[in-house]
């Protein structure tokens, strides 16, 4: 008998940036409301059956709901618990799963936490945060925040420094501290007994620093000219990544072992090669081996900066797959709200091929509220930008902008002018128009989500790299006992005639979608941009 797998593997997950997703009372800012209002579309117009709410949890919103002031309440700019109670309660009876932000490394300097830690330097609460001081007046290190500058900030009341690895107004935990672990653990609890289906944990890298705070080095391969700043500037090999990293992470599954069915995704991003670490294997892989692979996986970034090359596709996914045990959830996503859109990455002929290979591999996919329409990053003027972090030199506004529903005012996002604007070309980057429009991408993420849900090889096949003779496309095949489908993609903007020799079948549709039931034969002809999906059972 064939073991069933748990919900997480094989689902479609859909990230909500709760604040563009849709605004129910007319304030100009997406809430929990609208998402109930929109459950619809997600499930039975899209077809996704998890969501990951990005946090609606009390905040000064510095960093938009990152700054936590209070982990068990919801920021009256959402809603309130009773709303999310009833979003969670509809989402599950419309068959879809409900993950939320736990951001476990820093907390708001609002916080009752940070307010008593602050307070003095014989506060209980003192050691919950990290704390240092300074002979000379200086910061304790070379530690850099990811939002710029240093990573210490003075307190003059107590005559120390403390820990932010991003903005000020977000001073880092001390997870060295038992009562600082116990006290996320407790917030992991609340939200499960309420009903929550797992966690996406947030910058989980920095859950861990050198305990002697050392210095981080120099990065040898930093120049100011092709780099996004000065972060980059040094190897963050002290600052985070400490030697409890995986100690910290079991602790918060261990959570989870209570809640069956229950599961922790981890924002764990690729990172600058470190002296003395085999360089051969990606660091997050690390988690898989060290944290329990049953309850916890972490979020597989290499398609958002992989260059758009089948060729380094097709080398990077081999590898990572070969690297995988059976009991090891991969998780694949083209976007997030920390960078750049896709099509604004790859441009707009190459999405619908990157639409099909996200939603064939292996694993959990994650697609970024608005790709299944196409939208691009929004050029927003530095003066009006609201991030208050300097990633990507022009923040990160320009993919978090409201999500297109229709070509009325403000795209049918909201009655009042959105906290940020819409795309000026919201009238055909829409969800209706394209709902209208048979070929259009969303219809073709549509099919892509009923063929995934159908397909069992999709879901939990093994992975199977195809032998393709042209360097612009890239196959593979995913296949069970019982099923083989095989999937085709041609990269360029030219048609190539391609060979794959021992592959016959009927081709199911193309990213055109214009193609079904077509009779495949080795030897067949991919035009600009497409890919096929074959059922060679």
């Amino acid at each position: 008998m064939t073991k069933t797998k748990p919900w997480f593997w094989g689902d479609i997950a859909y990230q909500i940036y709760i604040r563009s997703f849709y605004d129910s009372n007319g304030d100009g800012v997406g809430d929990l409301r609208g998402i109930i209002d929109k459950l619809d579309y997600l499930s039975n117009t899209l077809g996704v059956t998890a969501i990951w709410l990005c946090p609606f949890y009390d905040s000064p919103m510095v960093d938009f709901g990152y700054d936590v002031s209070d982990y068990e309440s919801v920021d009256p700019l959402f809603g309130d618990l009773d709303d999310f109670k009833e979003l969670l309660k509809q989402a599950h009876t419309s068959g879809i799963k409900v993950i939320v932000d736990l951001i476990a490394n820093h907390t708001s300097d609002k916080h009752q936490w940070f307010i008593e830690s602050k307070s003095s330097k014989d506060n209980p609460k003192r050691n919950w945060y990290i704390w240092h001081s300074s002979e000379d007046g200086n910061p304790p290190n070379d530690w850099l925040s990811a939002f710029g500058g240093s990573a210490w900030e003075y307190d003059s009341h107590t005559n120390q420094f403390y820990l932010h690895s991003f903005s000020k107004q977000q001073p880092d935990l001390n997870w060295n501290n038992p009562e600082v672990k116990d006290a996320i653990k407790n917030v992991m609890k609340f939200w499960l007994d309420i009903g929550v289906d797992g966690f996406r944990a947030d910058a989980v890298y920095w859950l861990s620093k050198d305990g002697w705070f050392r210095d981080d080095p120099r990065n040898p391969h930093f120049h100011d000219k092709n780099s996004s700043g000065e972060y980059d500037a040094l190897i963050h090999s002290h600052s985070r990544l400490g030697p409890h990293l995986y100690e910290h992470l079991q602790d918060m599954t261990a959570v989870l072992e209570d809640y069956p069915g229950s599961f922790l995704v981890v924002e764990a991003s690729p990172i600058a090669a470190i002296p003395g670490k085999n360089q051969d294997i990606p660091e997050y892989l690390n988690l898989y081996r060290y944290v329990d692979s049953k309850l916890c996986a972490p979020f597989n970034f290499e398609l958002i900066r992989l260059p758009w090359d089948a060729r380094f596709y097709k080398s990077f996914i081999d590898n990572f797959q070969s690297k995988l045990h059976p009991d090891y959830l991969p998780i694949y996503t083209f976007g997030n709200h920390d960078n750049p859109r896709l099509a604004s990455r790859i441009g707009e002929e190459a999405i619908r091929v990157a639409a099909m290979l996200l939603l064939t591999l292996p694993g959990l996919p994650f697609i970024y509220y608005g790709e299944e329409i196409g939208m691009k990053d929004v050029q927003i003027p530095r003066g009006e930008q609201k991030d208050p972090s300097r990633f990507g030199g022009n923040g990160r506004d320009a993919a978090r902008t409201p999500l297109q529903w229709n070509k009325s005012n403000n795209a049918g996002f909201s009655s009042q002018t959105p906290w940020l604007p819409v795309d000026k070309d919201y009238e055909k980057y829409n969800i209706e128009t394209q709902l209208a429009k048979p070929d259009s991408l969303l219809n073709l993420y549509r099919a892509l989500t009923m063929l995934r849900r159908q397909s069992d090889a999709l879901r939990h096949g093994n992975y199977l790299s195809l032998e393709i003779n042209h360097s612009s496309v890239y196959g593979f095949i995913r296949q069970t006992k019982a099923e083989k489908i095989a999937i085709i993609l041609n990269f360029s903007s030219k048609k190539h005639s391609v060979e794959s020799k021992g592959s016959k079948g009927k081709i199911i549709f193309s990213t055109y979608l214009d193609k079904e039931n077509l009779l495949y034969k080795d030897l067949t002809e991919l035009r600009p941009n497409e890919g096929i999906v074959i059922n060679l059972s």
